[in-house]
């Protein structure tokens, strides 16, 4: 029996040009990313997020150190969070096959990606819109020697390469709130598989609050994002054949890792408008597990 012909991010001739001058904004802002946090976390274990973490402190871990050595243990401390984090995500993929592909759409450095080629053992494409984290986590795969079976490439995740029906599942791990929900779920429901699964963990504000607080437009303001509502999420997806099994608040879990980290040298300013939007109801921090229907 012939074997299908498989579609992979590498396999695009060209990098594609932006689909619009926001997405060329967006591909700037990442190409030019450095942020300690995001860089001194990963330096811990190899392993690049671009999100937030999950769970209780550790105090024992961090026991009574000061000054470098405090500083050292605070910064593992937030990793093992984020870590944990997408552990979480993964742990709601549901069964992956070895020979099953996965696509992390808005993939960053990395780290999810690796996480999920240790775990099930499968084939993983990342999308991102910047080079510059394309080639960051291409690097890594080569460093780890999975690249074979891990990737990344640069395109838009509204329009991937990917042929329809073939991915077993796919994410947004905090990148949702880059694009149009509608378009996005759109392109996830044509490239995955009958039952396949969705999963997004993502911020996003309120509709009981009313209308996006002060605090949620800095944050869009912060990261040149557009945080969509949560009504706006299970809309969105009820449009486009994803059915949700599971929607997990996590608001109460990360507020932990925010506590930390804004006491820590790597805070960049906008810990407070996370924290009090958290406080006040305004923002949430979901998880969103879908089925392909």
């Amino acid at each position: 029996m012939a074997v299908p012909e498989v579609t992979t991010v590498r396999d695009t001739a060209t990098i594609p040009a932006p689909a619009t001058p926001y997405q060329g904004d967006i591909a700037r802002y990442w190409d030019h990313e450095a942020r300690p946090v995001n860089l001194r976390l990963g330096d811990v274990d190899g392993l690049y997020h671009h999100h937030y973490g999950i769970g209780d402190i550790d105090h024992s871990a961090l026991g009574n150190s000061v000054g470098s050595e405090r500083e050292k243990r605070l910064i593992a401390e937030l990793h093992r969070l984020e870590t944990a984090q997408a552990d979480l995500l993964l742990d709601h993929l549901g069964p992956v096959r070895r020979d099953d592909l996965v696509v992390d759409a808005g993939c960053g450095r990395g780290g999810s990606m690796v996480m999920a080629h240790q775990r099930f053992g499968c084939d993983v494409e990342g999308v991102t819109l910047s080079a510059k984290q394309a080639d960051f986590a291409n690097r890594r795969a080569r460093e780890l020697g999975i690249e074979r079976s891990v990737r990344a490439g640069v395109c838009n995740m509204l329009d991937t390469p990917f042929v329809s029906g073939q991915v077993a599942a796919s994410w947004n791990n905090e990148s949702s709130m880059y694009v149009d929900l509608q378009d996005l779920f759109a392109e996830h429901a044509r490239i995955l598989a009958v039952g396949g699964r969705y999963v997004t963990i993502t911020g996003c504000w309120n509709p009981v609050y009313g209308q996006p607080s002060k605090w949620v437009s800095q944050i869009n303001a912060h990261f040149e994002c557009n945080i969509h509502s949560r009504r706006e999420y299970m809309r969105a997806m009820a449009d486009n054949r994803l059915v949700p099994q599971a929607v997990v608040d996590l608001t109460a879990a990360t507020t932990p890792y925010w506590e930390l980290r804004a006491t820590s040298s790597l805070t960049t300013g906008i810990e407070e408008a996370f924290l009090n939007s958290y406080r006040d109801g305004s923002f949430q921090y979901l998880l969103i597990a879908a089925d392909r229907v």
